[in-house]
This record gives C-alpha cells, structure tokens and sequence, in this order.
C-alpha cells in the first residue's frame, strides 16, 4: 500500500459551505491519507454560519474554515493537487484555472444549502443533506484502491461518485 498523501481540493463559487463542508469531511474520513483544501471562485469572504454550526454539532473542529479564491491554490508555492472536484454547478460551467501537475477531476454537484428557503429547520434540513450526500461520496472515495487503478478506470469511478445520491 502507498504511503502518498493525496490532496484534494473541493471548488465551488463562494467557498461559504458545500465545499468548507467537503474539506472538513475529506480530512476526517481521508486518515491522513488525504489533505483536503477549499477555495471558490467568487469567495464570498466568509463561511456560512449554519455551515459552521453543523461541523461544530458533528465534533469538527472548524479553525480551518476560511472562505478563499482560488488563486491561492495555483501559485508556484502552493500543494500540488492530486484531485480537484467541483460541487456546485455554477463552478463546474466556469472556465477554471490550469492546475500544476494535471490532476484529476471531477462535478460531484450537490444543491447549495446556502440558498435554501424557508424555516430555521428546512434550512437545516438542507445542510444535513449536503453534508450526507458529501459524506457519502468522500467515504467511497477513500475506499477506492486509487494506487492500483488506471487513470482511466479511475477517472471513470470518480465520474460514478459524482452520480451518486
């Protein structure tokens, strides 16, 4: 078995919660055997309260969480990416940057939690279910033999993740 560490950026518009929720995620799930990163393209300067308060409820601790573009992740100082996934449709049709080392992709869209309408507890219904549906993928994710797929088989399997409910 490889003792690489991977890492993983998740990139959506504002960087305020699916993808803070994805970071967090990835680097409880992933055992050291991943580094997640976030970023967004139109960072919204802050991460959503609600996002917060859910990683704090599951025993996250969320110091790491900070809304920031992009472009911190493709200067020549920056971690190399293995992955990058998008998980918002806005930032899947943007024109993203070129990643140093090519890593690979894929749209794993899941419904924005921050635009969710309604009362306090819909509104929390829509952040638990972007944070299962994130678990769920991450989870799959990490159980892949990534060192012992192609990177077409590979590719393939993180295409099949992002179709998952």
């Amino acid at each position: 078995m490889s003792d690489q560490v991977y890492n993983v950026l998740f990139l959506c518009t504002g960087n305020s919660a699916r993808s803070i929720l994805a970071e967090a995620i990835m680097n409880r799930v992933g055992q050291g055997r991943f580094k997640a990163f976030s970023a967004g393209s139109q960072p919204k300067g802050e991460v959503h309260p609600k996002a917060l308060s859910l990683l704090k409820n599951l025993n996250y601790n969320t110091d790491f969480a900070r809304s920031k573009d992009w472009k911190e992740f493709v200067q020549p100082d920056s971690p190399k990416m293995d992955f990058v996934f998008t998980v918002c449709d806005n930032a899947a049709n943007e024109a993203c940057p070129v990643w140093p080392g090519q890593p690979m992709s894929a749209h794993w869209g899941i419904p924005d939690p921050a635009a969710a309408t309604g009362t306090d507890v819909e509104i929390a219904l829509a952040f638990d279910e972007a944070y299962r549906m994130m678990n769920a993928r991450l989870s799959i994710f990490t159980a892949l033999p990534i060192s012992g797929l192609d990177r077409l088989s590979l590719q393939n399997r993180l295409d099949e993740i992002g179709k998952s409910k």
